[in-house]
Parts: structure tokens; sequence; C-alpha cells
């Protein structure tokens, strides 16, 4: 199995590093930085490719670590030539080009997987497996928290471009929002309120989205580009019927888990092991990708799922711009209305 990666910043080299980890062969990387596309292609006896036919020519797998507003016309091109595709979140740009990523791979035959890692994080995979054992029972209220700091405010970082990235709300909280549809389900509304203070054009600085689920469960998304430099942050509670578990990347005991107790019972909370030695798990999900295409089983993370989490993102902006909740059946034609270029 050959594998391409576009882009060769620091989601090309956690890319890269992860395919090394599985049997697949890195047959070279496209990207507009000669020295970095240097750098990896030596370290992996890789080769440069001069553009983007070139290198789809070459592989079976074309891993997409490139800008967000460039996903669409790479995945179309990849699927256009029967290659399988691993992309970065989000996972385009607008609902529109999504949907037409996802019709392209389904008519070629070929897997798409979108790239929403933090599912491959121990703490957060063990509580979703803890909701789905009925542990704590009913999911009633989810809150989770993101928060570091902005990206540089260079000319050519297109991060801090709204109509490129989507601003923070869809480049960071997506990693919450999608979680918390995995979860707790399918999300029907979504009210958000934002502040932009430092930087106008990245749209949001800081954000909170309150979702209501199709079961009744409500989640709390907050997701911050307010933070000083290095900080970053993540924290979340799952509160059920049947008790709580909670995370947070600053405590030592990261993961706990704390049940109902009867009146007559005595129930000790369980710290839940947080696998501080586990592999990065950016390998983890490249490895289930790569199970994926060489045994033929289900998608871990499927366009479709990726297309869920930017219909809650750009909902959530959507509210935060308009004051109003938004239904998501709703948003393909605001999106249509919002963005340009």
């Amino acid at each position: 199995m050959r594998v391409g990666i576009v882009g060769t910043g620091f989601m090309g080299r956690t890319h890269a590093a992860a395919w090394a980890a599985t049997e697949a062969t890195i047959s070279g990387f496209l990207s507009k930085d000669a020295a970095s596309a240097g750098q990896l292609a030596a370290q992996y006896q890789g080769q440069i490719y001069k553009d983007l036919p070139a290198l789809i020519a070459a592989v079976d797998v074309v891993d997409i670590c490139a800008p967000t507003h460039r996903h669409h016309e790479m995945v179309l091109a990849a699927a256009a030539a029967g290659k399988h595709v691993v992309c970065e979140k989000p996972l385009a740009r607008t609902v529109a080009q999504a949907q037409e990523m996802i019709a392209a791979c389904e008519q070629a035959g070929v897997k798409l997987m979108v790239a929403h890692v933090v599912r491959f994080f121990p703490e957060y995979a063990q509580a979703k497996a803890q909701v789905e054992s009925g542990a704590i029972g009913q999911t009633a209220v989810l809150r989770l928290t993101r928060g570091t700091f902005q990206p540089k405010k260079a000319v050519d970082n297109w991060f801090v471009d709204f109509q490129k990235s989507g601003g923070m709300i869809l480049d960071l909280m997506i990693h919450d929002l999608d979680y918390a549809r995995w979860v707790a389900g399918e999300v029907e509304t979504v009210f958000a309120k934002k502040i932009s203070s430092s930087n106008p054009d990245s749209n949001a600085d800081h954000g909170l989205a309150i979702l209501k689920h199709r079961n009744g469960t409500i989640s709390h998304v907050e997701g911050s580009w307010a933070y000083p430099p290095p900080l970053f942050r993540t924290r979340f509670e799952i509160a059920g019927s049947n008790g709580l578990i909670q995370f947070d990347s600053g405590d030592t005991a990261a993961i706990g888990l704390h049940l109902r107790k009867a009146a007559e019972e005595d129930i000790p909370d369980v710290p839940l092991p947080s696998s501080p030695l586990s592999e990065d798990p950016y390998t983890t999900q490249i490895k289930a990708f790569y199970a994926c295409l060489a045994n033929g089983s289900a998608v871990p993370v499927t366009g479709a799922d990726g297309l869920a989490a930017m219909q809650i993102a750009l909902a959530a902006i959507e509210s935060a711009e308009t004051g109003r909740p938004v239904q998501l059946q709703s948003l393909p034609e605001v999106e249509a209305q919002e963005v340009s270029g």
C-alpha cells in the first residue's frame, strides 16, 4: 500500500510518523514548502512530487493535510483517479463541497476517512465506551471544553483567514462538536455565542455552543483561541441518569467515573486509567484506516460523520452571527449564502 501525503506542516509530519508505524510505504510528499518536504522525503525515503496529479498517479492512498479550503479539489481529484483518501478535519469549507466529495468517493468506490482524531484519544474513547456500556445510564448533559492560543497572524497563515479556515469554531471547536454527536447522537438545534476581540478576520476568538440532541441530551461545547501560548487545555463531563464521567487534561488522575449511589450502598468513585504511555492517537487513527483498507472493514470515521460535524459547526457560526438558534435541516441554504470565494 503506497501513501502520498499532501502538506508537510505539523499535520503532514504527524501523519507521516503515523503511517510509518504501519506496513504501508510512504511514497512521498507534495508541499509548497520545499525545505520541510525535503526533510520528510529524506527521513522516510520518499520523493517530492511536482504537483497533485503526479502524486495521485504514484500512490494508492492520498492523505490530505492541506489547508481546509483546498480539501474539496484534492479529494475530487483523488476520487476521480480511484484512490482512497484520508482528509484532515474539517472535511470541507462548505456543506455543498462536502456533499460533492462524499458522492465522488462513493461513485468511484473508494474509501474516505475524515481525521477526527479526538475519537482516538484514549480518555475520549474510554468515556464513549463507558456510555455505550450503560455505565452512567441515559446521557443528559455533556460539557466539553478545548482552549488554546490563536495561530500566528502571519500574512500567509490561512488559519486566521475565516474564508479559508472557518475560524476557531470550524477548525478547533469542531473536534468537540463531533465528539458530542458521537456520544449523544444526532443534533437538532444549535445556539451559540462568540467573542471576537483581537482579530476580527478570524470571526471568533472564543465561542460557546449549546446543542440539543434528538434524544433530549444537551451539550455545552466551548472553544477558545484566547489562551496565552503555549497553553492547550481540554476537559469534559458526561452526566447521565446513573453517574458522571469527567476528564481534565490538567489533572494528574485525568479521568474519573462517579456512579450514583443508593442510600444503603457504599460505591466508591472509580479512577479510570488514563493510558499515558499508549501510542500517539494520530498513530492509532492512521492504523485504524490502514486496517480498514487492508481488511476491507468499515471506515472508522466516515465522510457522513465529517459532514455532520461540519453542519453543527456551521450552524454554530450562523447562530453566533444572528443571535438565533439554528435548525440543522435549514443549514445548507444558509451556508450557500454565507461563504464566498
